[in-house]
């Protein structure tokens, strides 16, 4: 599976209580090919930078737009991940 990055513009007064029911919006239409793993959330830059795992872009793009109101500015494939621990 690839991996993805989306970056969603949500402002910078986001509480836990106001993203639970788009979280789980979203966690409700994960399939086999297109998933969500984890987000960020940069409240200086006002953006929730999620992590998603997927069959290709397509199938994390047709998930991604099946959660209502919820802005994406960008999906990215990460080509290459790295962690410091391969750097010891």
């Amino acid at each position: 599976m690839a991996k993805f990055l989306v970056v969603h513009p949500v402002g910078k007064e986001v509480t836990l209580e106001a993203a639970t029911p788009v979280g789980k919006a979203a966690k409700a239409n994960c399939t086999t090919d297109a998933y969500w793993v984890r987000s960020w959330y940069a409240r200086e830059e006002g953006k929730l930078y999620c992590e998603w795992d997927g069959k290709d872009l397509e199938s994390a793009r047709h998930v991604l737009a099946l959660v209502p109101d919820f802005p994406v500015e960008g999906v990215y494939e990460l080509e290459m991940m790295v962690s410091s621990e391969e750097f010891r």
